[in-house]
């Protein structure tokens, strides 16, 4: 490239072109044409053709007469290269424009703005690597390790190690397996309550009588009946749980909709009002805008109530500041501080602290350090000691500025005293000019009709006052138009003025013949270039307004679509809702015909188990009975009588001294009972006869005050 410029150009044209998007399809969504699941996904390939060793810096001349230079010194071991004088890296001073350039390239972003534009710069002078002879010992070492565990804020599941459970042994921990991370884990009350209830009911099965003993198996089933109808009751209880939950969503759902609702309406009462206040003030503005024009153009007719036309003073208007040439009035066109903001001065420098004190850090010493010093004196003579020309003229000046100073307070100076009296001179009273209240417009009206009529009335007096004038000297008059009939020449005189007339007359009248022929011809012209411009505009006006109504057709159609848009996704919505309320309905029904054959099943089952156990047990107890009927009737045949009386001794003890003992326990606890009992009847019947003292004594109490009462009442009355 020519240049550094046209290099980064063409840098950033290869770095950009679109033959490095790659489209990498998606299968989830290969097939799909929507908008928002797109079935490729673009990316942007690092894959560069040029080789990495090779540079892709640009190379300027000084870079490639350096360059030459290098070749030059391989091949010819008597060329000594230059020494490379490097750049003053001093950040302030002339290299400071160096380090603060910004390139604008705002479409790329892979590549940071300082690389895109750098230029290529010398290498600063490194200096030489040190003996390798004690390599240097690192004071860090960057050690990597690797876990088998997961440990970090962004893992999805913990991590669960692998076990193994010993034989014959089923640890607690296994039973909850079924909780997952976010699905019961971390715990709460309820998984704590389930837990607690598992454990109840591995508890109570550990109660249970187990299967094989007969004579516990209708406590068992006792047991088991129970325990479901506490589960059912506890089904019922969460269901209830749950509906009152579901109900409390509700509420807050609807609650919600009605605080939106009115938010809503609240939004449009506002937006109305504050329309309806916008017309309120417009309308009112316009009442003020035609009341000030109103009371404007009655100030004008009044400072020229005779209707006379006024030239314009133009030394007036510029002597005056406060004219219209100064400050003109913006209901007249003219706003003198229109786009006033584009001159107002935005800079960092001067609208910061911390830009000013930067500003005046760059100032030199002189302009924060002023440094004074005094005038010299004005020399207004020569080497050889005359007066300047410059300084003669400002002499001759003085004199004249004095003199014309003196002159004119001379006449401000206080009149010497009389010294004889003076009669001085009344003038004369000037009369009062008659003026008029006006109260309304009809009153306005007969003014100015006055006025008219005075203004006929000087006419009319003046034309009399020619008019007897005339009269008075119409002998003279008659004198003079027959002394100059008389007069030939004076006869021929105005004959050729009367010619001339004549003349004049006809080179009018085809002056204005000829000026009203192009007066009509551009009064054609005028009414042609109207009638296409009226006509253009009358198109124009036919076609803005159906644009207009075009536009307003789009709007209603947009309208509408939005509304039918609405409408289906309310129905959709509902749909879906009654959707899921049919699956949540199929699971129930789904979940109690499962329920209803699994129950099904148990009971086939246990009964099942029952019959055969007991048709098992009813065959080993006949097994049994025949066995001990074989040996009974065996040691039958070999007992004694004294071993028939050890048996029946036996017998008799085991039946009469338990039924001792229960009785003598029965008494022991009877007499410990009535101890108590007896010591409860004494304590109720004090409380009982304290009670009744008390009762008695107020009753007396209230029999005693009465009397007072009524002894009281009749020595009253009497």
């Amino acid at each position: 490239m020519s240049s550094e410029k046209d290099h980064s150009q063409a840098n950033i044209q290869a770095t950009l072109i679109r033959s490095k998007l790659r489209r990498v399809p998606r299968y989830r969504t290969m097939f799909s044409s929507l908008i928002h699941y797109p079935r490729y996904s673009v990316y942007w390939s690092k894959a560069d053709p040029v080789p990495s060793f090779i540079s892709q810096d640009w190379k300027g001349h000084e870079e490639r007469h350096k360059e030459a230079l290098r070749k030059l010194a391989v091949t010819d071991t008597s060329f000594q290269m230059p020494k490379e004088v490097y750049e003053d890296p001093d950040v302030t001073g002339k290299n400071r424009y160096k380090y603060f350039e910004r390139p604008f390239l705002p479409f790329y972003q892979q590549m940071p703005f300082n690389v895109v534009f750098a230029s290529t710069r010398a290498e600063p002078y490194t200096f030489p690597p040190p003996s390798t002879k004690y390599l240097p010992i690192p004071s860090k070492y960057t050690v990597g390790t690797q876990t088998d565990y997961r440990d970090a804020e962004v893992q999805t599941d913990p991590y669960s190690p692998e076990y193994i459970v010993c034989q014959d042994s089923i640890p607690e921990l296994l039973t909850l397996a079924t909780l997952t991370w976010g699905r019961g884990l971390p715990a709460g009350q309820a998984e704590v309550e389930m837990i607690e209830r598992a454990r109840e009911k591995r508890a109570w099965e550990a109660t249970l009588p187990p299967l094989s003993d007969t004579s516990q198996f209708e406590k068992r089933r006792r047991m088991m009946n129970a325990m479901e109808r506490k589960e059912w009751a506890f089904r019922e209880q969460e269901i209830e749980k749950l509906q009152e939950i579901r109900l409390e969503v509700l509420k807050e759902l609807l609650k919600k909709r009605d605080e939106n609702q009115n938010e809503v309406n609240m939004a449009c009462l506002n937006a109305q009002w504050s329309k309806l206040q916008e017309v309120k003030e417009a309308k009112l503005a316009q009442i003020h805008r035609t009341h000030v024009s109103a009371i404007r153009k009655l100030l004008g007719k009044g400072k020229n109530i005779e209707g006379k036309l006024e030239r314009r003073n133009i030394i007036k208007d510029y002597s005056d500041y406060a004219s219209q040439v100064y400050g003109p009035l913006s209901r007249l066109g003219r706003f003198t501080d229109n786009n006033s903001e584009d001159f107002v001065v935005k800079n960092h420098y001067l609208n910061t602290y911390e830009g000013l004190v930067e500003l005046e850090s760059c100032l030199p010493e002189f302009v924060t350090q002023p440094r004074i010093r005094p005038p010299k004196p004005k020399v207004t003579t020569t080497k050889d000691g005359f007066l300047k020309r410059a300084a003669r003229m400002d002499h001759e000046l003085a004199e004249v500025h004095k003199a014309l100073l003196e002159k004119k307070n001379k006449g401000l100076e206080a009149k010497k005293p009389m010294r004889f009296l003076q009669r001085k001179p009344i003038p004369q009273p000037r009369l009062p000019t008659p003026t008029l209240e006006l109260s309304s417009n009809e009153e306005e009206d007969i003014e100015m009709a006055v006025i008219y009529l005075q203004k006929l009335l000087r006419g009319r007096v003046v034309q009399n006052m020619m008019f007897e004038g005339k009269e008075k000297r119409l002998e003279l008059i008659q004198e003079l138009r027959t002394s100059h009939a008389l007069q030939e020449e004076d006869r021929l005189v105005k004959k050729a003025e009367k010619q001339v007339t004549l003349a004049l007359q006809r080179q009018r009248n085809l002056h204005e013949h000829k000026v009203s022929l192009v007066e009509n011809h551009l009064a054609g012209l005028e009414g042609w270039v109207l009638a296409d411009m009226f006509d253009f505009l009358s198109k124009e006006l036919v076609r803005l307004q159906e644009e207009r109504r075009v536009h307003a057709l789009a709007m209603l159609a947009e309208r509408q679509r939005r509304m039918r848009e609405a409408e289906e996704s309310g129905r959709r919505q509902v749909e879906e809702r009654r959707l899921q309320e049919e699956d949540q309905i199929f699971k129930e029904v789904i979940k109690v015909h499962q329920s209803t054959v699994t129950s099904y099943l148990e009971d086939i089952i246990l009964n099942t188990e029952e019959n055969t156990a007991e048709e098992q047990a009813r065959a080993e107890i006949e097994k049994m009975a025949e066995e001990i009927n074989d040996i009974a009737y065996e040691m039958e045949s070999r007992r004694t009588q004294l071993q028939s009386e050890e048996i029946v001794a036996e017998l008799v003890y085991s039946f009469l001294i338990p039924e001792l003992q229960k009785d003598f326990v029965k008494e022991k606890v009877r007499n410990a009972q009535q101890k108590h009992i007896l010591a409860a009847h004494q304590v109720i019947h004090r409380h009982t006869e304290d009670m009744l003292e008390k009762h008695s004594v107020e009753q007396q109490q209230a029999s005693d005050t009465e009397l007072l009462e009524g002894e009281t009442e009749n020595e009253q009355n009497s």
